[in-house]
């Protein structure tokens, strides 16, 4: 693959090209029939980045500890990662990862109105210079303002 930005939709294609009981299986993690309906929430049912909460509303018969404990195996497996968007809510997002299986760290954007966090998975997060000695454990890039749709009202 010739650059970065080819890599990356190489390695997200191959990543939702595999079955929601494939991506669960190769992360290591056990499916229960609860696990695959969060999974698949998750991976169909949201452009952006969402809440517990959010699943909570679509999913109505599945206890909040039972989505709460499904979302920290997926962070943990890598298959999310969450987000500190400032709104006190915690939020979660597909990780795409790289041919070494390190989630890509990318850009989001999110709206001091409404609340939304806007996933940008096509701009990754901008290398920073650090002092010598400092080892990065976690690295996010959130952009704060008004969103097009809540300028508009």
């Amino acid at each position: 693959m010739q650059n970065s930005k080819e890599r990356q939709i190489f390695f997200k294609l191959m990543h939702l090209n595999l079955s929601d009981e494939q991506t669960l299986d190769n992360a290591g993690i056990r499916i229960t029939a609860n696990r695959l309906l969060i999974w698949r929430q998750v991976r169909h049912g949201f452009g952006d980045a969402f809440s517990l909460a959010d699943i909570e509303s679509k999913l109505p018969t599945i206890d909040r500890s039972t989505i709460f404990r499904t979302l920290t195996l997926l962070t943990e497996a890598h298959l999310l990662h969450e987000i500190d968007d400032g709104t006190g809510t915690q939020k979660y997002c597909i990780c795409h990862h790289d041919d070494t299986r390190q989630c890509m760290g990318h850009v989001h954007l999110t709206c001091r109105k409404c609340h939304h966090t806007y996933c940008l998975t096509n701009i990754q997060i901008p290398q920073v210079a650090l002092p010598e000695g400092f080892l990065p454990e976690e690295t996010e890039y959130v952009v704060k303002g008004i969103c097009a749709r809540c300028q508009r009202h």
